[in-house]
């Protein structure tokens, strides 16, 4: 099932995605992440029609977004880095959110240098405390594609990651969650990302240095994920920051980022008036 969030004639709804039509969900009240915390079937309005002149915006709002650094070989390797010996987690603001479509706005007399990085994001579906890592998957609920766009000047600058990566509109999500049960192995989906139409990104996940199941096991013996947290994996070769010569999104860009099976998202980029 792909289930979005939608505006329609101002107010969100859920929605099933079929093709390019939106279909309303029937659910408890609140949004994706109530239902998913209230474990209520989730379905199709019966006799419900297409949804007329709908927009989807971002899919859920998580209690928490937990990120994964330093996570695919070969970016380890263009980042001339040690192979992490255990995930390197940080966090992003959920103020950082925006959907498919949105304008990323870029304040230039923060930042200078904003990147992309295209992410396969995990929305977990129940508690995970202390889960073992073949049980870890058994706890999603779906898959969404991320952008995890990153102000390197602060990023590197701060010498911790949080501020940089926190920005707002720097973590544009969506633009549908595609539920558990049609993405077998999150493990061999490929990513890419394209600005302004280049692909700049293009790898498989199965060049993770640690895998979904290993990540979800690990951050659960630190602390809680709660249904409807997202996680975020980790990005492959080919940002900016890194290339020669060095590359950074610009006024008037624009950015799609994509996962195998789930979606892509595409965001302008505007400075800041």
């Amino acid at each position: 099932m792909r289930i979005g969030t939608a505006i329609v004639d101002g107010d969100a709804m859920l929605v099933e995605e079929r093709g390019s039509e939106l279909v309303p969900i029937e659910g408890p009240p609140g949004g994706l992440r109530e239902a998913i915390a209230a474990g209520a079937p989730l379905r199709a309005a019966a006799g419900a029609a297409p949804l007329f002149g709908a927009k989807l915006t971002v899919p859920l709002w998580p209690g928490k977004i937990v990120a994964i650094g330093l996570n695919y070989l070969d970016h380890v390797r263009e980042s001339g880095v040690e192979v992490p010996k255990q995930p390197i987690v940080f966090t992003k603001f959920t103020t950082s959110l925006i959907g498919d479509g949105e304008t990323v706005e870029v304040d230039r007399s923060v930042t200078e240098r904003v990147d992309w990085e295209v992410e396969l994001a995990v929305v977990v579906g129940r508690s995970m405390r202390r889960v073992p890592v073949e049980k870890a998957l058994d706890h999603v609920f779906g898959y969404t594609v991320a952008n995890d766009l990153s102000a390197r000047d602060v990023q590197f600058g701060d010498g911790q990651w949080v501020r940089g990566k926190s920005l707002d509109g720097f973590c544009p999500l969506g633009p549908v969650v595609v539920t558990a049960e049609e993405v077998p192995d999150p493990q061999a989906l490929h990513l890419c990302t394209r600005v302004n139409g280049e692909v700049v990104q293009d790898a498989p996940t199965g060049e993770m240095v640690f895998g979904v199941a290993e990540l979800l096991s690990f951050c659960s013996h630190s602390f809680t994920l709660e249904p409807g947290d997202v996680l975020l994996s980790g990005t492959p070769w080919g940002c900016g920051e890194f290339m020669d010569p060095q590359r950074s999104l610009q006024d008037g860009d624009e950015v799609e980022v994509e996962v195998e099976g789930i979606g892509s998202l595409t965001n302008p980029v505007r400075d800041r008036k």
